[in-house]
This record gives structure tokens, C-alpha cells and sequence, in this order.
């Protein structure tokens, strides 16, 4: 996977101000935040159901 640099960064944060609009771009950086942190609490939390149930992840059916 390349590396993002500086350049392609600002690249990407100018093309997401003419697609969004400048103000919009906080309300897309909070979504984004909030689902990031969802997705991490849901991966979590089904790390430890197993856990709780006494049985391996690989041991359970498909």
C-alpha cells in the first residue's frame, strides 16, 4: 500500500472542500469519527462474547 505524503494529503483535504463545502467538512469529520469508534467498540465487543461464554472463537459453529 503507498504511502500518503504531504502532498497528496493536501490534494485530498482540496478536492473534499469542493465536493463538501467548507462548512460542512466538521459534520463529515464527526461522522467519520463517530462511526470509526463504533466499528471499534462492535469488534470489541465481539472479541469478549466468547470470552463471557466460555468457549474458544474457533470452537464455536459456523
Amino acid at each position: 500500500m503507498p504511502n500518503l505524503g504531504l502532498p497528496e494529503l493536501l490534494i485530498i483535504l482540496a478536492i473534499a472542500v469542493l465536493i463538501f463545502g467548507a462548512g460542512k467538512l466538521p459534520q463529515l469529520g464527526k461522522g467519520l469519527g463517530e462511526a470509526i469508534r463504533n466499528f471499534k467498540s462492535s469488534v470489541k465487543e465481539g472479541e469478549e462474547e466468547p470470552k463471557k461464554n466460555g468457549t474458544p472463537a474457533q470452537n464455536q459453529p459456523k
